[in-house]
């Protein structure tokens, strides 16, 4: 690994200067989790790594009756310790305990795993399905784009080399939502997800229908997938047993998997439809406060 400059500014406007001057040559560096390791093994270059943890606009937690804004460079273990962000989001603490160890929880933040850009990355699908938007700032100003289309393929998004993600906005949900995701792995813990789903809904005030719901999978395509027909399926629905194997069949069919050394393309399908039925039962629970 060759020698590579290290910048800490304090401020986002000496950031994006520093990452405008060195273009496609500078690395932005949340946790550190994804970057370094590419770095020393040949994945990615870089002259200089941008480290952002001295940046307030990237590592604040604000919660109102707006949503959750949560700064890029957040750590996961700041997010599944903060009591408001748990009690209103808990979707998004299934994925925060979820990605690496412990130790890595102590600086992977979910901005970083969203610019990692990794298919089978655990925060995308929840943040996905609770409609979060990316606020992303550079030379030219400011600018939002849904999570959804974020990730444009393994590894690439739509962050120009010279823009910063500074924060990840979440609306707050509306009134009988929740959300939930899970993942399977080969091992207890400490895995890449063969498959993971995430689901939210709303249910009426009655807690017996579906007034809306957004199904999200990971590792089962070139990117994080937004199971559009999976979710719209169940608007208007009772809740029923039918409504959500119907759900977890359309899911199936929106994943493109691969085979590899995890698993195959029949498992992965057979996980999503399953994930999908099990995050759905899960939510709907939330949704009406039982859990």
């Amino acid at each position: 690994m060759r020698a590579i400059d290290y910048a800490a500014p304090t401020s986002l406007s000496e950031a994006v200067a520093i990452m405008a001057a060195h273009g496609d040559r500078a690395r932005p560096l949340a946790g550190g989790t994804d970057v370094l390791v590419q770095l020393r093994g040949g994945r990615r270059e870089a002259d200089v790594v941008v480290d952002t943890k001295k940046i307030p606009e990237l590592n604040g937690i604000k919660v109102d009756d707006s949503g959750l804004q949560l700064g890029a460079a957040v750590a996961c273990y700041q997010i599944y310790q903060n009591q408001a962000v748990a009690a209103a989001y808990p979707g998004l603490i299934d994925a925060a305990s979820l990605i690496g160890s412990v130790q890595i929880q102590g600086r992977a933040s979910i901005g970083g795993n969203l610019c990692n850009a990794a298919p089978s990355g655990d925060s995308i699908p929840p943040i996905m399905t609770m409609s979060a938007e990316a606020h992303i700032n550079g030379p030219n100003g400011w600018r939002t784009v849904p999570t959804d289309s974020f990730c444009t393929g393994p590894g690439r998004s739509v962050l120009e080399p010279d823009e910063l993600l500074v924060a990840i906005q979440i609306p707050a949900p509306a009134a009988h939502t929740g959300t939930a995701y899970l993942r399977f792995i080969p091992r207890n813990e400490m895995d890449i997800a063969v498959a993971g789903v995430s689901s939210t809904v709303t249910l009426d005030a009655s807690g017996q229908n579906i007034v809306s719901a957004r199904i999200a999978l990971a590792s089962v395509g070139p990117t994080p997938i937004l199971a559009s027909a999976a979710g719209d399926g169940l608007a208007g629905k009772a809740v029923s047993d039918d409504a959500i194997a119907e759900a977890g069949r359309l899911a199936s069919e929106a994943a493109s998997p691969i085979t590899d050394m995890r698993g195959t393309i029949r498992q992965r399908h057979h996980l999503v439809d399953v994930l999908t039925r099990r995050t759905l039962h899960i939510a709907i629970r939330r949704a009406r406060g039982e859990e």
